[in-house]
């Protein structure tokens, strides 16, 4: 019978309550694995917190189900036997499946991530989008959920036409190909030349007497890119294949970031076909009610009664808004995939906007709308002169990729870390370390967030960051390879000092982790467990001889005891999209 089960029993027996006990790993300060909260317990006891918190440390001490206890105020600190740590770690050297759920055991859960515009390439806000969209989705599935990732691409708008129209007045035919640069920066380029040419012509008619925002309505090349979006919209041969034509430039550049960074999508939804849907559930929620309708005949909705506002969700002349599109495409994609729930990992500027996509969903009638979550993201920043980019704005993404595999390389030729490797194990090892402390360093922080990204710092191979953990997981490879593999545990035998029950109870909070990571949607909680477990390890590893130890049996248990580790490393920074080196 588990911990839980006998503390459950027990606050049932002594007070008619049923309720999850809330467990806790005990402070190192005091003595004890762990400590239970009896606050909770204290008003149907109806005695002092210390009083409760003795009075269930005697039953279960008298039940056999801890070896000790003591009490600190509200606090029950139980000190467990350590031959229930050795069974525990026995069960959990023999699961494959390191203690978490069966694969798609728990339904099935879309994951929307990335979602950017083509008439730019990516930046240092897309890469944390994208870490945050691939790493949930990866926890999600460790938690025994099948995962679908997708993403919207914004191709279609009056952004994209300035791309188009500035690449037909200055591009002389330029191509990725003929320039030698990827598509997305090209035409991101093109994106850049519009805006200078068009304040160039506001200064113009400015000082030719127009107010600033006649000028801004009135310049020409403005006018030019609104009559260039109207004729994609009519379907004009010429330019719907001129967009056609620089769009695919612009995929294939993201696809080449997106393997940069490693990660993928399963399907695409392009916003050139999507914002055509929601017009018709509108008219359904029109007719049903949840909608009213103006006397110009623009429709809204009334979200007073949930402390907000009036909702434009149809302009009087039919068109949709941005509001109307995410409406259709939530309900196509659960027409697409059958799924329980959604997340959408969009930076914290939409907060508003997906509360009132929630609600509207909800009462159109879908059920699934109570399992919509919007993971709300805090901006990156860089310490200043830490970067530059292309565009003397934003921080481009490859140029960012580019830079940190150079400075992994840099510090580990500086430390060591390469000797015996061949140039391509080389090249691939920086690759590895760069782009793990890029990606350690952004996923260890809490989502909500705002976060100040230091390349500098993330790349220490000490402290809290990817390389340390990389480190550790190399080390333990070595080792390993450096065991004889055919020594097996004597279980009965063996007798666990501090050192490896502190390690044990590291080991077996993995999947409790990977659960409440899955739950918060948060990969922040993944990453800081797993660097905790390697601040034990080094400390066992330290402390303990492995393969010098007094006996086989014992060798033979810390090898176990290193291989765990080395597996729930890699298990966690995959989660993480991390890759681990065997040799560094």
């Amino acid at each position: 019978m588990s911990l839980e089960v006998h503390i459950q029993e027990v606050v049932q027996s002594l007070y008619g309550a049923e309720s999850a006990p809330d467990l806790q790993e005990t402070r190192k300060e005091f003595e004890g694995d762990l400590t239970l909260v009896v606050f909770p317990f204290v008003r149907m006891a109806k005695k002092a917190p210390e009083a409760v918190a003795e009075e269930i440390g005697a039953v279960l001490k008298e039940r056999g189900a801890i070896s000790n206890y003591n009490v600190v105020k509200g606090f029950l600190n139980m000190v467990l036997d350590r031959g229930d740590y050795l069974e525990a770690v026995k069960k959990f050297a023999q699961d494959e499946q390191l203690g978490l759920p069966a694969a798609g055991s728990k339904g099935r859960y879309i994951v929307e991530y990335s979602s950017p515009n083509t008439n730019k390439p990516l930046h240092l806000g897309h890469i944390r989008n994208n870490l945050l969209g691939y790493s949930v989705s990866e926890i999600l599935k460790a938690n025994g959920v099948d995962v679908v990732k997708v993403q919207i691409i914004n191709d279609r708008g009056i952004h994209i036409c300035k791309s188009m129209l500035a690449w037909l007045e200055h591009g002389n035919g330029e191509t990725p190909e003929s320039a030698g640069i990827k598509g997305d920066h090209l035409v991101g380029k093109y994106y850049v030349k519009f805006d200078q040419v068009y304040k160039a012509e506001i200064a113009e008619l400015m000082a030719a007497g127009q107010s600033e925002d006649e000028a801004k309505k009135n310049a020409p090349s403005l006018v030019k890119a609104q009559e260039m979006l109207l004729k994609w919209e009519q379907g004009d041969e010429e330019v719907v294949a001129l967009w056609k034509k620089m769009n695919s430039w612009v995929y294939a550049g993201f696809e080449e970031t997106y393997k940069k960074l490693g990660v993928g999508f399963d399907k695409n939804y392009y916003e050139s076909e999507t914002y055509v849907l929601g017009k018709d559930d509108i008219v359904k929620g029109l007719e049903n009610g949840v909608f009213y309708q103006k006397e110009d005949g623009s429709v809204w909705i009334d979200l007073e009664g949930e402390g907000l506002d009036h909702k434009l969700v149809l302009r009087k002349d039919g068109t949709s808004v941005y509001m109307t599109q995410d409406i259709g495409t939530a309900i196509q994609r659960f027409k697409d995939f059958e799924a329980q729930g959604m997340t959408y990992v969009v930076g914290n500027e939409q907060d508003y906007h997906f509360k009132v996509l929630f609600i509207i969903l909800d009462k159109l009638g879908y059920d699934w709308a109570k399992k919509l979550h919007h993971l709300s993201y805090g901006m990156v920043d860089l310490p200043s002169g830490k970067m530059k980019s292309r565009e003397g704005t934003v921080v481009d993404a490859d140029d960012l990729i580019d830079s940190m595999v150079a400075d992994a390389g840099e510090i580990s030729r500086e430390l060591g870390k390469i000797e015996g490797l061949g140039e391509q194990e080389q090249a691939e090892l920086f690759e590895t370390l760069g782009l793990g402390a890029l990606k350690y360093f952004i996923l260890k922080v809490d989502p909500k967030k705002r976060m100040l990204f230091n390349p500098a710092e993330s790349i220490d191979f000490t402290g809290n960051t990817g390389p340390f953990i990389q480190y550790a997981y190399a080390r333990i490879q070595s080792l390993q390879q450096k065991a004889d593999n055919g020594l097996q545990v004597d279980w009965s035998a063996v007798e666990l000092n501090e050192d490896e029950v502190n390690l044990i109870k590291g080991l077996l909070q993995f999947p409790e982790t990977v659960e409440s990571a899955a739950n918060a949607f948060s990969p922040a909680l993944l990453a800081n467990y797993t660097y905790e477990l390697v601040k034990k390890y080094n400390g066992f590893y330290q402390n303990n001889s492995i393969l010098k130890a007094d006996n086989e049996n014992t060798i033979a248990f810390r090898l176990t005891l290193s291989r765990l580790v080395g597996e729930v490393i890699k298990k966690s920074m995959n989660c993480l999209g991390i890759q681990v080196p065997n040799r560094m």
